[in-house]
């Protein structure tokens, strides 16, 4: 069964040293948080692909859009 989550638990009561959130235009974002203790957590949330499509007619002006369609 999917979850809409992940636990993280030995993460918890660390504290936090530095925080950095990351933006990469092909793969999304990742943030990294390091710890006082020395270890380090990376998580990153990627973009998945879209298909969408639009039937329209064309012509002088703004084109009419007929239907648009996505998966």
């Amino acid at each position: 069964m999917p979850r809409d989550y992940v636990e993280c638990p030995e993460v918890a009561g660390k504290t936090i040293k530095v925080l950095k959130i990351y933006e990469d235009d092909v793969d999304g974002c990742e943030t990294l948080i390091e710890f006082t203790d020395g270890t380090s957590f990376s998580s990153s949330v990627s973009y998945q692909p879209a298909v969408k499509g639009t039937l329209f007619r064309g012509g002088a002006g703004s084109p009419e859009v007929i239907c648009d369609y996505e998966v």
